[in-house]
């Protein structure tokens, strides 16, 4: 990763710091999804995120609206091609935030992240315009919750390890609302992760998370936003909540 590269994913984080939003534990506006889903209150209680709205962070680098619906987003389509990792099943359960937390069925959440040797796809500061790995979709079924097979990510300079996620809602094709955010990972197993190929060819990460400048920003709200990890026989199951106060 050259430096001008990273001081230019820094300066994008740094200048969605100064935005304010509310979510659980963007800046940019997206175009229209090409089939819209509508949001309904499912009605489901649901015990996480136990109504704690989460906090916003910046949609920082590199939001692509690639409109891939898939849950398996480890897949290249321009090739077929799967991204080498460690397996990492992410779970998200999106809640509306009032007097308690209600399952929100049908509301678009994209994920996107950087493979395991810092790189994000389509974007063409990394040389990768029209690759599409490690970005995708889901909407929220009746538990307000949504699933990605995907890898664990990688790391690049400046930055801890995260995943970067946008909720939308829209009714028709008129977009209603839009949360941006980002889910941090437990150092310890980021440690772990990393001692395995193709992690270890890049060497000592230089960012953790009590370091990270998205993370240590609005009275250290990267606390909130540290994703549950579970390992599995492959690898690694990842859950969050975000609680959205929507009204």
């Amino acid at each position: 990763m050259n430096a001008t590269l990273s001081r230019r994913r820094m300066l994008l984080a740094g200048l969605g710091m100064v935005l304010a939003a509310c979510t659980d534990g963007s800046a940019r506006s997206s175009t229209t999804p090409a089939s819209s889903p509508s949001v309904t209150a499912a009605g489901t209680p649901v015990a996480t995120p136990a109504c704690i709205v989460t906090p916003a962070e910046t949609e920082g680098p590199y939001f692509v609206d690639d409109r891939l619906n898939r849950s398996d987003i480890r897949v290249d389509p321009s090739d077929g091609s799967v991204r080498p990792g460690v397996p990492l099943t992410l779970t998200l359960n999106v809640a509306g935030v009032g007097t308690s937390c209600t399952a929100l069925q049908g509301a678009q959440v994209d994920v996107w992240h950087c493979d395991a040797l810092g790189v994000y796809s389509d974007v063409s500061a990394e040389s990768t315009v029209g690759k599409r790995f490690l970005r995708g979709y889901q909407v929220t079924d009746s538990n307000g919750a949504v699933t990605f097979a995907t890898i664990y990510p990688g790391w690049y300079q400046g930055r801890a390890v995260h995943i970067h996620f946008k909720v939308r809602t829209f009714t028709g094709s008129h977009k209603t609302f839009e949360f941006t955010s980002q889910i941090f990972f437990d150092d310890a197993i980021s440690d772990m992760v990393f001692k395995q190929s193709p992690y270890s060819s890049r060497g000592s990460r230089d960012t953790r998370n009590a370091a990270d400048m998205v993370y240590t920003s609005n009275s250290n709200s990267g606390a909130m936003l540290l994703a549950t990890l579970t390992p599995t026989a492959s690898g690694y199951r990842a859950t969050f909540g975000i609680g959205l106060r929507i009204a």
